[in-house]
């Protein structure tokens, strides 16, 4: 198979499993029969496609960016805000930050990138945020990365013990160590240094997984996102209809805060969206919708 049909292939499923995503996100905004909310209007994904195909101009870094995708975004009576976002670009680094990306270099700092993005943050406290992406990155060489992480206000064992149940019987389908290490590399990623606190209950992360084998790591990227979109909406739907107090209201939106401090200060996508003059709203999507610091 050669590189453009692997492309391809890859960005064929990405936008699939946005569709996919989608539909069970809208299905629980017209299951809520409890909680707080359930007199509100059931929420609607509202789709805006960007395009920068034929913009050749460099951004600030010296970065030239192409493509497009599109942003699907839902302001919901069980998702107080969610965005589930495609993109395919390509384009060339700056020379400074080709340095920094395996195989940059050798490509004359020419880049290829697609992948779906997906953050969550629920109107019930009761119910965990999430973060969830998968993306397939092509240089002179290409590779797959990505992952899966809860946010719990309240950590719950139910809902803990449930997403990374899933998540290691996914990685166990493929290699018996992806789950330990991919479990580590993701409580060390989503961590805060300055909090010294991890941000949830973590997941799996995984980055540079290039195997020699694109199909077998196709196959695991797959997996991921469809173990997560069967997984996660049953989290939501074992809690959302359980009211809530206003105290834990206001703590819902201070824990917020570490949501925002870690995506602005440590997220390498954010960094990496910004820094290559991507779409700013898509990339910065994953800021909740109110939030409060103590």
């Amino acid at each position: 198979m050669s590189m453009d049909e692997r492309k391809q292939q890859a960005a064929t499923w990405f936008q699939d499993l946005q569709g996919q995503i989608c539909g069970a996100f809208e299905a629980l905004e017209d299951a809520l029969e409890g909680g707080n909310t359930a007199d509100m209007a059931a929420g609607r994904f509202e789709r805006t496609p960007w395009d920068r195909e034929h913009d050749d101009t460099p951004n600030e870094s010296g970065s030239v960016l192409k493509g497009g995708g599109t942003m699907a975004v839902m302001r919901g009576r069980v998702f107080e805000k969610v965005g589930v976002n495609f993109s395919q670009v390509h384009g060339r680094f700056s020379e400074e930050f080709a340095q920094k990306i395996p195989g940059a270099d050798e490509s004359g700092g020419n880049f290829w990138a697609c992948g779906i993005s997906l953050v969550a943050h629920l109107q019930s406290p009761l119910v965990p945020a999430v973060h969830m992406n998968t993306r397939m990155i092509a240089t002179s060489k290409s590779w797959f990365g990505g992952g899966a992480d809860l946010t719990p206000i309240f950590p719950n064992d139910e809902d803990t013990q449930a997403f990374h149940g899933a998540l290691k019987a996914c990685c166990d389908r493929h290699n018996p160590e992806y789950y330990p290490e991919h479990k580590a590399w993701c409580d060390r990623y989503f961590y805060l240094p300055h909090r010294g606190e991890a941000r949830g209950v973590g997941g799996i992360f995984y980055d540079y997984l290039d195997t020699d084998n694109w199909g077998a790591d196709f196959a695991y990227t797959r997996d991921v996102g469809q173990t997560f979109s069967s997984v996660y909406p049953q989290i939501v739907a074992r809690s959302m209809n359980k009211g809530w107090s206003e105290e834990e209201r206001e703590f819902q939106l201070i824990r917020r805060g570490r949501y925002v401090e870690y995506n602005l200060l440590y997220d390498r996508g954010t960094q990496f969206g910004l820094k290559t003059g991507g779409n700013t709203e898509a990339i910065l999507m994953s800021m909740p919708p109110v939030v409060k610091w103590p």
